[in-house]
């Protein structure tokens, strides 16, 4: 089944994947202290607004150590949102209705979720809902496919085993992922781009 791009978030935890039938030449690199989804260098250049963009933002705001976690360039402003002291509902439900979906030829949602040490937040914008939800165990949300969060099975703990487990998923099209710890200290991420 392809899915599109997708994530997983629960406190404490999230991944998020790309997965593209268009544009598979992709790639994520930390750049500035944020996880950024890029073109390869063997990718034909493109000037579609929708193929480089931070995935994972790193915040240290009012609330402690939170991620920012999505398939877009929302994932900026939530996590200036969050920093500034937002609760994480408002900042995914300020942006994500301030952004709306992606105007493509599919009018593709976009997802986001804000993770702290505690707590998690996911929240999608399409053409018929915005959604934005507290979980308290893993939950997937998709472009397609599956874009109403659900409980998703992530057997993983740390960011670099989630990372991996999304990447590996039986979902079609895997291009790259990415992955994200939170705890009261500290932020780690990682990256698997199928190496």
């Amino acid at each position: 089944m392809y899915v599109g791009r997708f994530l997983v978030a629960a406190p404490g935890l999230a991944a998020y994947r790309v997965s593209s039938r268009s544009f598979p030449n992709r790639e994520v690199i930390e750049r500035d202290g944020s996880l950024t989804v890029v073109p390869t260098d063997d990718a034909e250049p493109t000037d579609n607004p929708y193929v480089s963009y931070n995935c994972v933002r790193r915040v240290d705001g009012p609330a402690g150590q939170r991620a920012v976690v999505g398939n877009g360039s929302h994932v900026d402003p939530i996590a200036e949102k969050v920093e500034m002291g937002y609760p994480a509902r408002d900042a995914l439900a300020a942006a994500l209705l301030a952004l709306d979906f992606e105007k493509d030829d599919y009018d593709t949602p976009r997802i986001a979720a804000v993770v702290g040490a505690d707590t998690a937040f996911v929240g999608t914008v399409r053409r018929d809902a915005l959604v934005v939800r507290e979980v308290a165990e893993p939950t997937l949300i998709a472009t397609y496919e599956r874009d109403d969060p659900e409980p998703f099975a992530l057997d993983a703990a740390e960011a670099e085993s989630a990372a991996q487990e999304l990447y590996e998923h039986t979902f079609e099209h895997a291009v790259c992922a990415a992955g994200v710890r939170v705890d009261a200290s500290e932020t780690e991420t990682a990256i698997h781009n199928g190496e």
